[in-house]
């Protein structure tokens, strides 16, 4: 089946961040056909005017010959499938159109999708996200970006409009992982942290919340700890980020220390108490969750 190209934009996985994406995408007057596994996943992204379709190669050759493809699936597996899978994108593609590969994976599975890539004459963008669906959706992520040159610059003007926060890290497919797992996992230890010391603050009899009010004033802040921490406090575990995320990338991030021969003292134990909170059923719910397993880890005096 042949689809005429006509749109600007094609994205691969409509989740909590590529719907953000989307909805914003759509608020700018980009034209975007969508593929997601997700039957309530493909409505939402039909409600924004997305054209939707069913394989990442029809969304492939949906695409304008200088349109963008946009990768939001959660792992390294998923991602070789979108693109090299049997109903991949990579063999729709032509050069003039680019891959932006947005999930948090290990660098050396960057460098090999974008060498595969490569192979076919497509370039690709090594665009990790942080900052949550809010912000994506208003455009304020951060993206950590790392491409040659000329690709970031003939890409620039829809980059901006995704993010007022573009870092331009390197020329080198690989950075954007590398410095997303190093952010990530100081979200996973802030995160630990924070739900560790609002379980200790009410194991001493202190009001979480109102404990948390002076937290976000005082040098003990993080925004991560202020975001998961107050839907948790009010009993809230709905997803936003599931618990398996930051279990994934705090893996993905010590690992990746053990390659450079490099041990710190809270990675490993943040990585731990994630994949705790994933053996005591936590998984899919928010990673707010972890309040949850400390008060009870505290209780049991573990």
């Amino acid at each position: 089946m042949t689809l005429a190209s006509s749109c600007s934009v094609a994205l691969v996985g409509a989740g909590n961040m590529g719907g953000a994406m989307l909805a914003r995408l759509r608020s700018l007057g980009h034209a975007v056909a969508v593929c997601d596994i997700d039957p309530e996943r493909q409505q939402e992204a039909a409600g924004l005017g997305a054209r939707v379709l069913a394989t990442p190669a029809e969304v492939a050759a949906a695409l304008n010959p200088d349109g963008l493809l946009i990768v939001c699936v959660v792992d390294a597996g998923q991602s070789e499938e979108v693109l090299f899978g049997s109903d991949g994108a990579a063999d729709r593609l032509s050069p003039g159109q680019d891959v932006m590969l947005c999930p948090t994976i290990a660098p050396e599975d960057v460098e090999r999708l974008a060498r595969q890539l490569a192979q076919t004459g497509i370039d690709c963008i090594d665009a990790p996200m942080s900052g949550g669906p809010a912000r994506a959706r208003e455009g304020r992520m951060s993206l950590m970006l790392a491409a040659p040159s000329q690709v970031l610059a003939r890409r620039r003007p829809v980059l901006s409009q995704l993010s007022g926060l573009c870092f331009e890290l390197s020329e080198r497919p690989g950075d954007g992982a590398r410095t997303k797992l190093v952010n990530n996992l100081l979200a996973g230890i802030n995160l630990v942290g924070a739900a560790e010391v609002l379980a200790l603050a009410e194991r001493l009899g202190l009001d979480a919340s109102r404990t948390l009010d002076v937290i976000e004033q005082s040098s003990g802040q993080s925004w991560i700890g202020s975001d998961r921490m107050r839907r948790a406090i009010a009993g809230d575990f709905a997803p936003r980020a599931h618990v398996t995320l930051l279990e994934k990338d705090t893996r993905l991030a010590t690992e990746a220390a053990a390659r450079a021969g490099f041990r710190g003292p809270l990675g490993e134990r943040a990585a731990q108490v994630f994949a705790q909170a994933h053996a005591a059923g936590l998984a899919e719910l928010d990673d707010g969750a972890l309040l949850e397993l400390l008060r009870q880890q505290g209780h049991d005096g573990r």
